[in-house]
């Protein structure tokens, strides 16, 4: 496979140096040289080493010990913090998630054998341009397909979240899954439900937010990890869940729009959110769109009737909701309702009462009342005829409207 033309940042390649200058064997590993190898650019520039952790301790001003008791040390260089990483084998994973004993080796390739897929068992030295791959990563990402380091029961059993996480290394690579690595999720899904809720949507999150969303939410559905972790959805039967993976095709990458269409058939949103731990913002957002779900995008409507529409959607959520509308619905009814709301102005009109220029003090000055609740009334009263009739947004146009809306409302309210 041909390497890619990207180099490490200098922080990162100025750590690797002075480790090798130090007479340390040091590397770049992981998703950095998978990344380089596909030619993106990677997020971050991690380096193994075979110096134990109080040698990069000693030999870096800023050295932090992240993560002593697995030999990681955050080496912060130019500005850039850099994990580095002592060469160690793993024994036991008690909990499915972290192992029970570190032990350091001075062997590269007994390092690279411990990580999940074959992409992430890569090592890459600058220096010599030396790429090592004892488990046949190259090959695999020639063949786009991601493929578990060894016995893939093993690997997953070692750690819950590697099941999800290779869906989701396969819907942002646009890879498919090894046959053997794709069987083994089903036979560890006892270990990947102890994984916490946390970690869970982060690779969720990744995997929706990916170019393809729908094969995601398609494999975690057909491996059996949906209904693990999102029951809710899974239990909408097969025919359902295909509607939500076209449609998640079509709607643009927006984390609250992709999640309300996921969860747009399931009658309470919210508690699967609340059960991932997504933030507040996040849950409102989505709930907020979700309650949209029976809006008729076709429905006969006068003006009054958009604006009314667009003052509960909200101006803020109003493209989510036309997104996910066109996903999971009528996509030219959507979209025609969205033109005639351009037309109107209505994303830029008022769409509340305090964006009127007149307040429950001018209706008060104007009309000799006192504070009620017929404040609000009026106020609604002109928002509507503002509605009707843009022109009317002018404070002294609706100050001198207001006589005559309040007749209208003593004429509504007379036994």
């Amino acid at each position: 496979m041909t390497r890619g033309g990207i180099t490490p940042p200098p922080g990162a390649r100025a750590v690797l140096d002075a480790l090798q200058a130090a007479g340390h064997e040091a590397v770049f590993v992981g998703g950095c040289v998978r990344d380089r190898l596909l030619g993106r650019q990677a997020a971050d520039w991690d380096v193994a080493t075979d110096a134990l952790p109080e040698a990069v301790m000693a030999l870096f001003d800023k050295a932090i010990p992240t993560g002593l008791q697995h030999g990681t040390v955050t080496v912060v260089s130019q500005g850039e913090p850099v994990e580095v990483t002592t060469y160690r084998v793993e024994r036991g994973y008690a909990d499915g998630r972290r192992p029970d004993e570190v032990i350091y080796t001075r062997a590269l390739a007994d390092d690279l054998g411990r990580r999940d897929f074959t992409m992430n068992a890569m090592a890459w030295d600058p220096a010599t341009d030396r790429l090592v791959d004892p488990y046949g990563g190259q090959a695999d990402l020639a063949a786009r397909r991601v493929c578990a380091v060894g016995d893939p029961v093993e690997r997953f059993t070692e750690d819950g979240l590697r099941p999800l996480r290779a869906v989701r290394f396969a819907a942002v690579l646009g890879f498919a899954l090894d046959p053997a690595t794709e069987a083994a999720i089903g036979a560890t899904r006892a270990t990947f439900r102890r994984v916490s809720a946390e970690r869970v949507r982060v690779e969720f999150v990744k995997t929706l937010l990916s170019d393809r969303p729908g094969w995601g939410l398609a494999a975690l559905h057909s491996t059996g990890l949906l209904a693990d972790f999102l029951p809710e959805v899974a239990a909408l039967g097969r025919a359902r869940v295909a509607g939500i993976e076209a449609a998640l095709g079509r709607a643009p990458a927006r984390l609250a729009v992709r999640l309300a269409v996921t969860l747009w058939d399931v009658a309470d949103a919210d508690a699967p959110l609340r059960r991932l731990t997504f933030s507040n913002a996040e849950r409102r957002a989505v709930v907020h769109l979700h309650g949209f779900r029976h809006a008729d995008p076709s429905a006969r409507r006068d003006d009054v009737a958009v604006w009314r529409l667009v003052a509960a959607v909200g101006a803020e959520a109003l493209d989510d909701l036309l997104a996910v509308g066109a996903a999971v619905g009528d996509a030219a009814a959507w979209r025609a309702l969205g033109a005639r709301i351009d037309a109107l102005g209505a994303r830029e009109g008022p769409l509340t009462t305090r964006a009127l220029p007149v307040d429950g003090r001018d209706v008060m000055q104007t009309l000799g009342l006192p504070p009620s609740r017929r404040l609000g009334r009026l106020l609604d009263a002109l928002l509507e005829r503002v509605w009707a009739d843009p022109a009317l947004a002018d404070r002294d146009a609706l100050l001198a409207l207001l006589p005559a809306v309040n007749a209208t409302l003593d004429a509504e309210e007379a036994p």
